[in-house]
Order: C-alpha cells, then sequence, then structure tokens
C-alpha cells in the first residue's frame, strides 16, 4: 500500500440522495477524512442521484452513499458507512502515516 502523504490530489465523487441525515453524514465524514488525510490536496464532488440520475446510470451507482475515488487511478468505490478511517484508507489502497 502507498502513504496518503504521497498522493498529489485526491479526485472525489461522492453520490447520495437528497439531503437526508444519512446523506449529511456521508458528506461529513468524507470531508472529515480529506482534511484528516489529505489537507489542500482534494477534491470533492457531490452528486445527488435525485437531481442528477443520469450521472448515477452513466457511473453504474447501485446503492448510496458512495464514494468513487476518480483520481489517482484506479477508480475505486466504497458504498455505505464512511465513518470508519481504517476501512476508507485500505479500500482505497491507502495507508495511514504512522
Amino acid at each position: 500500500m502507498s502513504d496518503p502523504g504521497l498522493v498529489d490530489r485526491l479526485q472525489l465523487r461522492l453520490y447520495v440522495a437528497g439531503m437526508t441525515t444519512r446523506s449529511q453524514t456521508a458528506i461529513h465524514h468524507t470531508r472529515s477524512f480529506c482534511e484528516s488525510y489529505f489537507v489542500g490536496r482534494y477534491d470533492i464532488e457531490i452528486i445527488d442521484i435525485y437531481q442528477e440520475p443520469w450521472l448515477a446510470r452513466d457511473d453504474q451507482i447501485l446503492a448510496v452513499p458512495t464514494l468513487v475515488r476518480v483520481l489517482p487511478l484506479p477508480l475505486r468505490r466504497f458504498v455505505g458507512d464512511l465513518s470508519q478511517t481504517r476501512r476508507l484508507l485500505e479500500g482505497f489502497g491507502l495507508e495511514a502515516s504512522q
């Protein structure tokens, strides 16, 4: 695995369903995760599948919340609870610097 400190820029796409409590929580956890490990080196695009359903269809999103790492390649997805930092780091093929 690589160190998050070695990632030049992280580009994420977060799919949510409306501005429900679950969506707000996913947005909060995603921003907190990025601020903890990628300060100033990330972009998050938040896509509400109710407002832009064609984007979810095109990206084959079947469940929300879904967090997609667009860059660095390869593309990776994380579905469900976004509160577990270790799982996010491992799921994205990154390792927390200790």
